[in-house]
Formats: C-alpha cells, sequence, structure tokens
C-alpha cells in the first residue's frame, strides 16, 4: 500500500479517532491540500469518511476497489480493480509482459472470461474475478502446483461463510450438499517459461456470488442467508493463497488431499488419449490424479473428470 491514497486509508484505519489532516501531510510529507485531494479521492471509491474542526474519521469502508481489497490485506499483492474488463487473465499477461509481479487483477465482471480449453466462463456483475501474476522460482513442470493452491484457497475462502467446500479434480470447487455437487467456482493457470524455469504465472479464479443460472452450478450468496462480505472473502482468499505458495510441493498436495471431493470417487475421466474409469485413490506431484481401473493404476495429468456417484464424506 505505497500509494498516498492507501496509506492514508490505512492511518484513518489505524486511529480510534479522528486523525488531523497536518497529522497526515506530516506522516505523507505532502501538502494539506494533497492530503485533502486524497480524501475526497478515497470518498468517490466509496470510502465512508466524516470530517470536523478535529480531522478526518473513517466512518466505512466499500466492499469493492483497490484500495479497499488492499486495506488490511496481509499478503504482500498489489490490487488493480475494475468494475468491468474482458478477461482479468488477459489483463494479468499484459501486466506479467511489462515486468510485474505479484499483482492481483481484480474485476466486479467479465465480458470474455474463459475457462479450461478455452471455453467461455459466464462473468455476470457481482461475482469474484481474480487472476494473481507471480514469478515462482520454480520449473514449469510444478505450474499445476498452483493450479491446486489456487482452489485450496477459494475452497478455504467458501468453507469460512460456514460451507462445505470441496474440490474436484483438476480445477473445480464444489458446494456438496444433501447427496448434490453445485459448482461455485473455478481456476485457469496460465504461464509462460523456459526450460528450467516459470517466467511468470497466472492463476485466475472465477466464484459465482449470485446463482447463475446454469444447471450444476449455485452461488455463494445464493445458499446463505446472511451478507457475505466480498471484501473480506477476496482477502482471505488470497492471504490463503500466498501461504500456500511459499510451501513445498509435498505440503501443498496434502492440503489438497484434506478438501478433495474427487479422492475416494469412481470418477470418468476424458484424457486426450482417451477415457478412463475407476477409482480415485491419490494426487502425486505435481497434481496428477492417480486412477485405479479394472486392469491398472494411472496417473492422469491432464482431463475432464466426472465424478459417478455422490461425493464420500471424508
Amino acid at each position: 500500500m505505497s500509494h498516498p491514497r492507501h496509506r492514508i486509508a490505512r492511518a484513518l484505519a489505524e486511529s480510534d479517532g479522528s486523525v488531523s489532516g497536518p497529522t497526515l501531510a506530516e506522516a505523507l510529507s505532502v501538502s494539506r491540500t494533497a492530503v485533502w485531494k486524497q480524501i475526497e479521492g478515497l470518498r468517490e471509491e466509496g470510502f465512508e469518511i466524516e470530517s470536523d474542526e478535529s480531522g478526518y474519521r473513517l466512518v466505512a469502508v466499500p466492499e469493492r476497489g483497490s484500495t479497499a481489497l488492499s486495506l488490511g490485506l496481509d499478503a504482500p499483492f498489489e490490487i488493480e480493480y475494475h468494475e468491468a474488463i474482458d478477461s482479468t487473465n488477459r489483463r494479468a499477461r499484459e501486466l506479467a509482459e511489462d515486468g510485474a509481479t505479484d499483482t492481483v487483477v481484480v474485476a466486479n465482471a467479465q465480458t470474455a472470461g474463459r475457462g479450461r480449453l478455452n471455453r467461455s466462463w459466464e462473468s455476470p456483475p457481482g461475482g469474484v474475478y481474480v487472476s494473481i501474476l507471480s514469478r515462482p522460482d520454480r520449473p514449469p513442470a510444478e505450474a499445476p502446483l498452483y493450479t491446486l493452491a489456487g482452489a485450496v484457497a477459494t475452497t478455504r475462502a467458501v468453507r469460512e461463510t460456514g460451507l462445505d467446500a470441496r474440490i474436484k479434480w483438476p480445477n473445480d470447487v464444489l458446494l456438496v450438499a444433501d447427496d448434490t455437487e453445485s459448482k461455485i467456482a473455478g481456476i485457469l493457470t496460465e504461464m509462460q517459461g523456459e526450460t528450467d524455469r516459470i517466467a511468470w504465472l497466472t492463476v485466475g479464479i472465477g466464484v459465482n456470488m449470485d446463482d447463475p443460472g446454469i444447471e450444476g452450478a449455485t452461488g455463494l450468496r445464493a445458499e446463505l442467508d446472511e451478507h457475505v462480505s466480498l471484501r473480506a472473502f477476496v482477502q482471505r482468499l488470497l492471504e490463503s493463497f500466498e501461504a500456500l505458495r511459499e510451501q513445498d510441493p509435498e505440503s501443498i498436495l496434502a492440503s489438497w488431499r484434506e478438501v478433495a471431493a474427487t479422492l475416494g470417487q469412481r470418477v470418468r475421466v476424458e484424457t486426450p488419449d482417451g477415457v478412463v474409469v475407476g477409482r480415485a485413490v491419490d494426487v502425486e506431484p505435481p497434481g496428477a490424479l492417480v486412477v485405479e481401473t479394472n486392469d491398472e493404476t494411472v496417473s492422469l495429468h491432464a482431463g475432464d473428470c466426472e465424478h459417478l456417484r455422490c461425493a464420500q464424506l471424508h
């Protein structure tokens, strides 16, 4: 939060009362006029700030916006927020080409959201559409670990609302209730790299907040009677992802196994080499699904997975 506006927001948030203009000006090494302009900018972003002769007092923080999402975030990410964008992943790739890292593109809506295999991803206003750009010091073969980490982070954020979220391999987050599974989120990882290292990597995460009206899918707000803080949800997701991405591969896999819906299931997986039917028994580095068929045990690195019976509760 190096931007002056972000620093003013943080100073107000950390104060129990009002903070005077001169105090803010001195702390930021700017003029009182500059402070006033930044305060007005915060108000335009949706911050509710009271002012009187004693100074400025923060009353309420909006749910959206780069400053709001950065305020109180315990992770080293720069936030770029858009009310609407064609694709957060496309924008993250653009930032990567400009040399950026540890930047998160967040949007309220996407007009050209994409999923795996270039499928369209419905991205209406009011959802959570996030792309996390990083430059991990790992070989390209380990890129699938970031899809797993994104899925675990999303699942944990959903679970904090009280819902039973599980992961379907390779990249879907489901809500499991009353013997049914409903998709609530999906993850798409893209990367550019050389033979021995990743140059940059983006993890795109789309979460349905409202019911998308698609069979087999649901939304977070549709499942809860109480208000869901979008700001808190995004922050918990990013903080969890930050913790996971620093872990070794086996630790990431262990976290994935803890919240997997697929393991123990009888599955049908469409792969580039054909269809595999069997029981999903494990996930192994760097994210391959291990399936026991009637004839053999196979490791699947890519494919569309269908659960042939309801998730077993672990």
